[in-house]
């Protein structure tokens, strides 16, 4: 008889187990709340805060929303990365925010 019990509750542990396994599988994107996913996205306005990014990884991001020729940055009393860049052949000033945000 116990070992009829012991069975269950190992079967009924398993089963649990692999439900919420399975769960956990079919969860997508990033747990981070200031970065919803990788790709920067265009705002017009930034989001004030405290911004963790160094400079490189503000350049980064800039050159990845299509920008180049990025100049040096420098961080405002936002938080915001600030600075030049160039869009086609227009310079234009540019910034990124704390989630990562361009602001143009």
């Amino acid at each position: 008889m116990n070992r009829y019990f012991v069975t269950a509750a190992l079967a009924a542990t398993l089963t649990t187990a692999g439900i919420a396994s399975g769960a956990q599988a079919q969860q997508q994107g990033s747990h981070n709340p200031a970065l919803k996913d990788g790709s920067p996205h265009h705002v017009a306005a930034p989001a004030r805060g405290r911004n963790s990014f160094t400079q490189d990884q503000a350049r980064g991001r800039l050159m990845k929303a299509g920008y180049s020729r990025v100049g040096r940055l420098a961080k405002d009393n936002r938080g915001v990365w600030r600075g030049m860049a160039y869009r086609g052949h227009n310079r234009v000033r540019v910034g990124v925010d704390y989630k990562g945000n361009v602001v143009r």
